[in-house]
Protein backbone atom coordinates (compact mmCIF):
# COMPACT_ATOMS: atom_id res chain seq x y z
CA UNK A 1 0.00 0.00 0.00
CA UNK A 2 1.10 3.74 -0.71
CA UNK A 3 0.68 6.12 2.34
CA UNK A 4 0.47 8.91 -0.53
CA UNK A 5 -2.40 7.50 -2.51
CA UNK A 6 -3.85 6.67 1.26
CA UNK A 7 -3.59 10.23 2.28
CA UNK A 8 -4.90 11.50 -0.92
CA UNK A 9 -7.90 9.30 -1.17
CA UNK A 10 -9.04 10.27 2.65
CA UNK A 11 -8.46 13.52 1.72
CA UNK A 12 -10.76 13.45 -1.20
CA UNK A 13 -13.37 11.38 1.07
CA UNK A 14 -13.54 14.65 3.33
CA UNK A 15 -13.89 16.96 0.42
CA UNK A 16 -16.75 14.97 -0.55
CA UNK A 17 -18.57 15.15 3.15
CA UNK A 18 -18.57 18.94 2.64
CA UNK A 19 -20.61 18.61 -0.34
CA UNK A 20 -23.47 17.13 1.34
CA UNK A 21 -23.90 20.36 3.84
CA UNK A 22 -22.90 22.55 0.96
CA UNK A 23 -26.04 21.27 -0.71
CA UNK A 24 -27.80 21.81 2.62
CA UNK A 25 -27.21 25.80 1.99
CA UNK A 26 -27.91 25.26 -1.63
CA UNK A 27 -31.55 24.35 -1.10
CA UNK A 28 -31.89 26.18 1.95
CA UNK A 29 -31.17 29.30 0.18
CA UNK A 30 -33.53 28.24 -2.72
CA UNK A 31 -36.18 27.14 -0.61
CA UNK A 32 -38.92 29.60 1.07
CA UNK A 33 -38.22 31.58 4.26
CA UNK A 34 -40.45 29.24 6.76
CA UNK A 35 -39.02 26.15 4.94
CA UNK A 36 -35.20 26.73 5.48
CA UNK A 37 -34.44 24.51 8.63
CA UNK A 38 -36.53 21.59 7.07
CA UNK A 39 -34.32 21.97 3.43
CA UNK A 40 -31.11 21.70 5.58
CA UNK A 41 -32.31 19.54 7.99
CA UNK A 42 -34.16 17.30 4.93
CA UNK A 43 -30.09 16.99 4.80
CA UNK A 44 -28.17 17.07 7.41
CA UNK A 45 -30.03 13.80 8.66
CA UNK A 46 -28.81 12.28 5.95
CA UNK A 47 -25.00 12.46 7.50
CA UNK A 48 -26.21 10.35 10.84
CA UNK A 49 -28.54 7.87 8.78
CA UNK A 50 -26.84 7.15 6.16
CA UNK A 51 -23.44 6.54 7.92
CA UNK A 52 -24.86 4.37 10.56
CA UNK A 53 -26.48 2.18 7.14
CA UNK A 54 -23.00 2.26 5.12
CA UNK A 55 -21.34 0.49 8.41
CA UNK A 56 -23.85 -1.77 9.03
CA UNK A 57 -24.81 -3.59 5.95
CA UNK A 58 -24.66 -0.23 2.87
CA UNK A 59 -21.01 -1.07 2.65
CA UNK A 60 -21.59 -4.80 2.23
CA UNK A 61 -24.56 -5.11 -0.03
CA UNK A 62 -22.60 -2.31 -2.82
CA UNK A 63 -18.76 -3.70 -2.22
CA UNK A 64 -18.32 -7.23 -0.86
CA UNK A 65 -19.53 -10.00 -2.60
CA UNK A 66 -21.83 -10.52 -5.43
CA UNK A 67 -25.15 -11.88 -5.88
CA UNK A 68 -25.93 -12.16 -9.79
CA UNK A 69 -23.83 -9.00 -10.87
CA UNK A 70 -27.58 -6.95 -8.57
CA UNK A 71 -26.29 -7.13 -5.33
CA UNK A 72 -22.78 -7.71 -3.00
CA UNK A 73 -23.42 -9.68 -0.06
CA UNK A 74 -24.25 -9.92 3.92
CA UNK A 75 -20.48 -10.77 4.05
CA UNK A 76 -19.03 -7.79 6.17
CA UNK A 77 -21.98 -6.52 7.74
CA UNK A 78 -20.74 -3.89 10.45
CA UNK A 79 -17.18 -4.42 8.28
CA UNK A 80 -16.14 -7.39 10.75
CA UNK A 81 -14.02 -8.57 7.88
CA UNK A 82 -12.40 -5.48 6.76
CA UNK A 83 -9.23 -6.12 8.46
CA UNK A 84 -6.85 -2.95 9.83
CA UNK A 85 -4.02 -3.57 7.13
CA UNK A 86 -5.87 -4.84 4.20
CA UNK A 87 -5.47 -3.13 0.95
CA UNK A 88 -8.68 -2.71 -0.80
CA UNK A 89 -9.85 -5.14 -3.86
CA UNK A 90 -10.43 -2.51 -5.68
CA UNK A 91 -7.40 -0.21 -5.61
CA UNK A 92 -4.66 -2.52 -4.01
CA UNK A 93 -2.40 0.94 -2.69
CA UNK A 94 -4.80 2.25 -0.90
CA UNK A 95 -6.28 0.07 2.68
CA UNK A 96 -10.22 -0.93 2.18
CA UNK A 97 -11.13 1.64 5.27
CA UNK A 98 -9.78 4.00 2.86
CA UNK A 99 -11.83 3.28 -0.03
CA UNK A 100 -15.04 2.05 2.54
CA UNK A 101 -14.78 5.34 3.58
CA UNK A 102 -14.58 7.24 0.35
CA UNK A 103 -17.66 5.58 -1.38
CA UNK A 104 -19.50 6.22 1.87
CA UNK A 105 -19.50 10.27 1.09
CA UNK A 106 -21.15 9.02 -1.95
CA UNK A 107 -24.02 7.27 -0.16
CA UNK A 108 -24.69 10.44 1.99
CA UNK A 109 -25.04 12.98 -0.60
CA UNK A 110 -26.79 11.22 -3.16
CA UNK A 111 -30.26 10.67 -0.94
CA UNK A 112 -29.57 14.40 0.03
CA UNK A 113 -30.15 15.23 -3.77
CA UNK A 114 -34.06 14.07 -3.97
CA UNK A 115 -35.09 15.80 -0.99
CA UNK A 116 -34.96 19.22 -3.40
CA UNK A 117 -37.72 17.49 -5.24
CA UNK A 118 -39.77 16.94 -2.55
CA UNK A 119 -39.11 20.23 -0.75
CA UNK A 120 -41.92 22.37 1.22
CA UNK A 121 -44.38 19.32 1.42
CA UNK A 122 -43.24 16.00 2.74
CA UNK A 123 -43.45 15.04 6.22
CA UNK A 124 -40.16 14.75 8.08
CA UNK A 125 -41.00 11.64 9.02
CA UNK A 126 -42.05 10.31 6.09
CA UNK A 127 -38.49 11.24 4.38
CA UNK A 128 -36.39 9.91 6.93
CA UNK A 129 -38.30 6.75 6.30
CA UNK A 130 -37.98 6.70 2.23
CA UNK A 131 -34.17 7.89 2.41
CA UNK A 132 -33.66 4.73 4.01
CA UNK A 133 -35.73 2.59 1.88
CA UNK A 134 -34.19 4.12 -1.21
CA UNK A 135 -30.75 3.84 0.04
CA UNK A 136 -31.51 -0.08 0.26
CA UNK A 137 -33.58 -0.91 -2.80
CA UNK A 138 -31.57 1.92 -5.41
CA UNK A 139 -28.21 3.16 -4.55
CA UNK A 140 -26.94 -0.09 -2.99
CA UNK A 141 -27.80 -2.07 -6.14
CA UNK A 142 -26.45 0.70 -8.52
CA UNK A 143 -23.91 1.07 -6.64
CA UNK A 144 -22.98 -3.17 -6.70
CA UNK A 145 -24.39 -2.94 -10.92
CA UNK A 146 -21.65 -0.11 -12.00
CA UNK A 147 -18.63 -0.16 -9.23
CA UNK A 148 -18.51 -3.55 -7.86
CA UNK A 149 -17.00 -6.56 -8.67
CA UNK A 150 -19.15 -8.82 -11.21
CA UNK A 151 -21.29 -6.10 -11.41
CA UNK A 152 -24.11 -6.44 -14.13
CA UNK A 153 -23.80 -3.32 -15.80
CA UNK A 154 -19.91 -2.71 -14.93
CA UNK A 155 -16.67 -3.95 -16.85
CA UNK A 156 -17.29 -7.62 -16.33
CA UNK A 157 -20.75 -7.33 -17.39
CA UNK A 158 -22.68 -4.81 -19.96
CA UNK A 159 -18.99 -2.50 -20.08
CA UNK A 160 -20.71 1.03 -19.24
CA UNK A 161 -18.63 3.30 -17.73
CA UNK A 162 -19.14 5.67 -14.91
CA UNK A 163 -15.91 7.60 -13.59
CA UNK A 164 -17.80 8.91 -10.58
CA UNK A 165 -21.34 8.49 -10.33
CA UNK A 166 -23.35 9.61 -13.23
CA UNK A 167 -25.86 6.27 -13.04
CA UNK A 168 -25.49 5.71 -9.46
CA UNK A 169 -26.15 9.46 -8.16
CA UNK A 170 -27.25 11.71 -10.69
CA UNK A 171 -29.33 9.66 -12.91
CA UNK A 172 -30.83 7.93 -10.38
CA UNK A 173 -30.98 10.84 -7.66
CA UNK A 174 -32.71 13.03 -10.12
CA UNK A 175 -35.18 10.34 -11.54
CA UNK A 176 -36.41 9.81 -7.50
CA UNK A 177 -36.78 12.83 -7.41
CA UNK A 178 -39.40 13.54 -10.48
CA UNK A 179 -41.20 10.24 -9.02
CA UNK A 180 -41.42 11.29 -6.19
CA UNK A 181 -42.84 14.89 -7.11
CA UNK A 182 -45.35 13.68 -8.88
CA UNK A 183 -46.85 11.31 -5.91
CA UNK A 184 -46.63 14.26 -3.46
CA UNK A 185 -48.37 16.73 -5.99
CA UNK A 186 -47.62 20.50 -6.80
CA UNK A 187 -47.25 23.13 -3.42
CA UNK A 188 -49.94 25.18 -2.35
CA UNK A 189 -50.23 28.02 -5.10
CA UNK A 190 -47.74 26.73 -7.24
CA UNK A 191 -49.29 27.79 -10.47
CA UNK A 192 -50.60 31.48 -8.81
CA UNK A 193 -47.74 32.71 -7.18
CA UNK A 194 -44.52 34.02 -8.10
CA UNK A 195 -41.90 32.05 -6.21
CA UNK A 196 -39.26 33.82 -4.07
CA UNK A 197 -35.64 32.19 -2.74
CA UNK A 198 -35.05 33.18 0.40
CA UNK A 199 -31.40 34.02 0.53
CA UNK A 200 -29.14 33.75 -2.31
CA UNK A 201 -25.80 34.30 -0.60
CA UNK A 202 -26.92 31.07 0.83
CA UNK A 203 -26.99 29.11 -2.70
CA UNK A 204 -23.60 31.12 -3.50
CA UNK A 205 -21.95 29.35 -0.44
CA UNK A 206 -23.40 25.98 -1.06
CA UNK A 207 -22.36 26.03 -4.67
CA UNK A 208 -18.62 27.40 -3.82
CA UNK A 209 -18.61 24.14 -1.17
CA UNK A 210 -20.32 21.82 -3.70
CA UNK A 211 -17.83 22.81 -6.16
CA UNK A 212 -15.17 22.45 -4.02
CA UNK A 213 -16.01 19.58 -2.52
CA UNK A 214 -16.56 17.98 -6.24
CA UNK A 215 -12.74 18.22 -6.94
CA UNK A 216 -12.24 15.09 -4.47
CA UNK A 217 -16.02 13.78 -6.20
CA UNK A 218 -14.36 13.30 -9.17
CA UNK A 219 -10.36 13.41 -8.83
CA UNK A 220 -10.58 11.18 -6.13
CA UNK A 221 -12.32 8.52 -8.32
CA UNK A 222 -8.84 7.46 -9.42
CA UNK A 223 -8.18 6.18 -6.05
CA UNK A 224 -4.89 7.11 -6.26
CA UNK A 225 -2.30 10.45 -6.33
CA UNK A 226 -1.83 10.07 -9.79
CA UNK A 227 -1.93 11.36 -13.45
CA UNK A 228 -5.64 10.10 -13.64
CA UNK A 229 -6.40 11.59 -10.78
CA UNK A 230 -5.03 15.31 -12.36
CA UNK A 231 -7.16 14.34 -15.14
CA UNK A 232 -10.05 14.40 -13.62
CA UNK A 233 -9.57 17.53 -11.82
CA UNK A 234 -9.16 19.62 -14.80
CA UNK A 235 -11.87 17.94 -16.88
CA UNK A 236 -13.90 19.11 -13.78
CA UNK A 237 -12.69 22.13 -13.90
CA UNK A 238 -13.10 22.92 -17.13
CA UNK A 239 -16.49 21.73 -17.77
CA UNK A 240 -17.67 23.34 -14.87
CA UNK A 241 -16.49 26.66 -16.02
CA UNK A 242 -18.09 26.35 -19.22
CA UNK A 243 -21.21 25.22 -17.56
CA UNK A 244 -21.63 28.41 -16.03
CA UNK A 245 -20.67 30.56 -18.77
CA UNK A 246 -23.34 29.05 -20.61
CA UNK A 247 -25.86 29.24 -18.30
CA UNK A 248 -25.22 33.29 -18.45
CA UNK A 249 -25.27 33.60 -21.76
CA UNK A 250 -28.89 31.22 -21.60
CA UNK A 251 -29.49 34.00 -18.56
CA UNK A 252 -29.03 37.25 -20.93
CA UNK A 253 -30.82 35.65 -24.01
CA UNK A 254 -33.99 35.08 -22.10
CA UNK A 255 -34.07 37.66 -19.70
CA UNK A 256 -31.53 40.57 -20.56
CA UNK A 257 -29.49 40.56 -17.60
CA UNK A 258 -27.53 37.77 -15.43
CA UNK A 259 -28.39 36.50 -12.24
CA UNK A 260 -26.42 34.89 -9.18
CA UNK A 261 -28.78 31.78 -8.95
CA UNK A 262 -28.41 31.53 -12.54
CA UNK A 263 -24.18 31.83 -12.37
CA UNK A 264 -24.65 29.20 -9.61
CA UNK A 265 -27.06 26.45 -11.78
CA UNK A 266 -24.83 26.58 -14.43
CA UNK A 267 -21.73 25.58 -12.21
CA UNK A 268 -23.96 22.79 -10.21
CA UNK A 269 -24.90 21.40 -14.06
CA UNK A 270 -21.35 21.48 -15.61
CA UNK A 271 -20.37 19.48 -12.60
CA UNK A 272 -22.83 17.08 -12.80
CA UNK A 273 -22.14 16.68 -16.61
CA UNK A 274 -19.17 15.91 -15.81
CA UNK A 275 -18.91 13.42 -13.21
CA UNK A 276 -19.49 10.51 -15.50
CA UNK A 277 -16.80 11.01 -18.02
CA UNK A 278 -14.17 13.24 -15.61
CA UNK A 279 -11.36 9.96 -15.83
CA UNK A 280 -12.41 8.70 -19.44
CA UNK A 281 -12.81 12.05 -21.80
CA UNK A 282 -10.25 14.27 -23.18
CA UNK A 283 -9.77 17.48 -21.46
CA UNK A 284 -10.84 19.46 -24.61
CA UNK A 285 -14.30 17.95 -24.88
CA UNK A 286 -14.78 18.60 -21.12
CA UNK A 287 -15.37 22.41 -22.91
CA UNK A 288 -18.32 20.78 -25.38
CA UNK A 289 -19.65 18.77 -22.43
CA UNK A 290 -19.94 21.36 -19.78
CA UNK A 291 -21.16 23.97 -23.14
CA UNK A 292 -23.71 21.93 -24.11
CA UNK A 293 -25.37 20.49 -20.81
CA UNK A 294 -26.64 24.67 -19.66
CA UNK A 295 -28.85 24.75 -22.70
CA UNK A 296 -29.62 20.88 -22.26
CA UNK A 297 -30.66 21.07 -18.53
CA UNK A 298 -32.09 24.46 -19.09
CA UNK A 299 -34.34 23.23 -21.65
CA UNK A 300 -35.27 20.52 -19.49
CA UNK A 301 -36.27 22.47 -16.74
CA UNK A 302 -38.44 24.60 -18.82
CA UNK A 303 -40.39 22.23 -20.94
CA UNK A 304 -40.89 19.52 -18.52
CA UNK A 305 -41.21 21.73 -15.50
CA UNK A 306 -42.76 24.72 -16.30
CA UNK A 307 -44.74 23.78 -19.41
CA UNK A 308 -45.86 20.37 -17.76
CA UNK A 309 -46.39 22.20 -14.97
CA UNK A 310 -44.42 19.30 -12.75
CA UNK A 311 -43.37 20.85 -9.31
CA UNK A 312 -40.12 19.42 -8.52
CA UNK A 313 -39.29 22.38 -6.11
CA UNK A 314 -35.66 22.81 -6.45
CA UNK A 315 -34.67 21.38 -10.04
CA UNK A 316 -33.26 18.18 -8.83
CA UNK A 317 -34.51 16.03 -11.74
CA UNK A 318 -33.86 19.56 -13.96
CA UNK A 319 -30.12 19.78 -13.16
CA UNK A 320 -28.91 16.05 -11.83
CA UNK A 321 -31.46 13.94 -13.55
CA UNK A 322 -30.98 15.50 -16.91
CA UNK A 323 -27.18 16.76 -16.39
CA UNK A 324 -26.25 13.26 -15.37
CA UNK A 325 -27.99 11.99 -18.67
CA UNK A 326 -26.26 14.13 -20.86
CA UNK A 327 -23.12 13.77 -19.22
CA UNK A 328 -23.32 9.64 -19.73
CA UNK A 329 -24.12 9.84 -23.34
CA UNK A 330 -21.19 12.30 -23.70
CA UNK A 331 -18.90 10.33 -21.76
CA UNK A 332 -19.74 7.59 -24.64
CA UNK A 333 -19.11 10.15 -27.31
CA UNK A 334 -15.81 11.13 -26.46
CA UNK A 335 -14.23 8.35 -24.16
CA UNK A 336 -10.74 7.68 -24.73
CA UNK A 337 -9.12 3.55 -23.49
CA UNK A 338 -5.69 6.06 -24.04
CA UNK A 339 -6.63 7.98 -21.29
CA UNK A 340 -7.99 5.32 -19.30
CA UNK A 341 -7.74 1.58 -20.61
CA UNK A 342 -11.24 1.11 -18.64
CA UNK A 343 -13.05 2.63 -21.65
CA UNK A 344 -13.24 2.09 -25.00
CA UNK A 345 -13.24 4.22 -28.24
CA UNK A 346 -16.70 6.16 -28.25
CA UNK A 347 -18.63 7.48 -30.79
CA UNK A 348 -16.53 10.27 -31.76
CA UNK A 349 -13.61 7.69 -33.08
CA UNK A 350 -16.22 5.71 -35.22
CA UNK A 351 -17.24 3.11 -32.70
CA UNK A 352 -20.50 2.07 -31.18
CA UNK A 353 -19.71 -0.32 -28.17
CA UNK A 354 -19.05 2.50 -25.70
CA UNK A 355 -22.08 4.40 -26.20
CA UNK A 356 -24.32 2.03 -26.67
CA UNK A 357 -23.28 0.31 -23.42
CA UNK A 358 -24.36 3.43 -21.81
CA UNK A 359 -27.28 4.08 -23.38
CA UNK A 360 -28.13 0.91 -21.83
CA UNK A 361 -26.82 1.75 -18.97
CA UNK A 362 -28.99 5.03 -18.32
CA UNK A 363 -32.37 3.77 -19.08
CA UNK A 364 -31.44 0.50 -16.61
CA UNK A 365 -30.32 3.16 -13.78
CA UNK A 366 -33.72 5.40 -14.38
CA UNK A 367 -36.17 2.17 -14.47
CA UNK A 368 -34.35 1.02 -10.95
CA UNK A 369 -35.01 4.30 -9.87
CA UNK A 370 -38.03 5.03 -10.64
CA UNK A 371 -39.37 1.58 -10.05
CA UNK A 372 -37.24 1.67 -6.55
CA UNK A 373 -39.06 4.86 -6.00
CA UNK A 374 -42.55 3.79 -6.40
CA UNK A 375 -41.57 0.87 -3.92
CA UNK A 376 -40.36 2.99 -1.51
CA UNK A 377 -43.12 5.29 -1.28
CA UNK A 378 -45.59 2.42 -0.55
CA UNK A 379 -43.60 1.44 1.97
CA UNK A 380 -43.51 4.41 3.60
CA UNK A 381 -46.89 4.71 2.98
CA UNK A 382 -47.39 1.48 5.63
CA UNK A 383 -46.47 3.53 8.53
CA UNK A 384 -47.35 7.06 7.96
CA UNK A 385 -48.63 9.51 4.64
CA UNK A 386 -46.37 11.62 2.96
CA UNK A 387 -47.46 14.75 2.37
CA UNK A 388 -47.77 17.27 5.49
CA UNK A 389 -51.78 18.78 5.90
CA UNK A 390 -52.46 22.25 4.51
CA UNK A 391 -52.29 23.73 7.64
CA UNK A 392 -48.52 22.68 8.04
CA UNK A 393 -47.65 23.65 5.02
CA UNK A 394 -48.82 27.02 5.00
CA UNK A 395 -47.43 27.69 8.66
CA UNK A 396 -43.98 26.53 7.27
CA UNK A 397 -42.21 23.30 7.52
CA UNK A 398 -39.59 24.29 10.23
CA UNK A 399 -42.23 25.39 12.52
CA UNK A 400 -44.84 22.63 11.94
CA UNK A 401 -42.30 19.64 11.48
CA UNK A 402 -39.28 20.86 13.57
CA UNK A 403 -40.60 23.39 16.18
CA UNK A 404 -38.28 25.81 14.84
CA UNK A 405 -37.97 29.13 13.62
CA UNK A 406 -34.47 30.47 11.60
CA UNK A 407 -35.18 34.02 12.06
CA UNK A 408 -37.01 35.31 15.46
CA UNK A 409 -38.64 38.59 13.63
CA UNK A 410 -40.15 36.30 10.85
CA UNK A 411 -43.77 36.58 10.44
CA UNK A 412 -44.12 33.30 8.75
CA UNK A 413 -45.86 34.65 5.79
CA UNK A 414 -43.13 34.24 3.23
Amino acid sequence: MNNGDTAFVLICAALVFIMTPGLGFFYGGLGRRKNVINNIMAVTFIMGLGVVMWVAFGYSLSFSGNTRGIFGSFDDLFLLKTKLDDPSPYANSIPSLAFVAFQMMFALITPAIITGAAAGRMRFKALFLFIAFWSILVYYPLAHMVWGEDGLLGASGLGSIDFAGGNVVHISSGVSGLVLCLLLGKRQGYEHTSYRMHNVPFVALGMALLWFGWFGFNAGSALAANSLAAHAFMTTALATAAGLLSWMILDVLTRGKTTLISACTGVVVGLVAITPGAGFVPVWSALIIGLTAGPMCFLGITLIKKKLKIDDALDAFGCHGIGGIWGGLMTGFFSDPLINSAAKQGLIFGETKQFCAQVVAILTSIGVAAVGTLICCGLVRLFTVLRVSKRDELVGLDASQHGENAYPSFNGLD
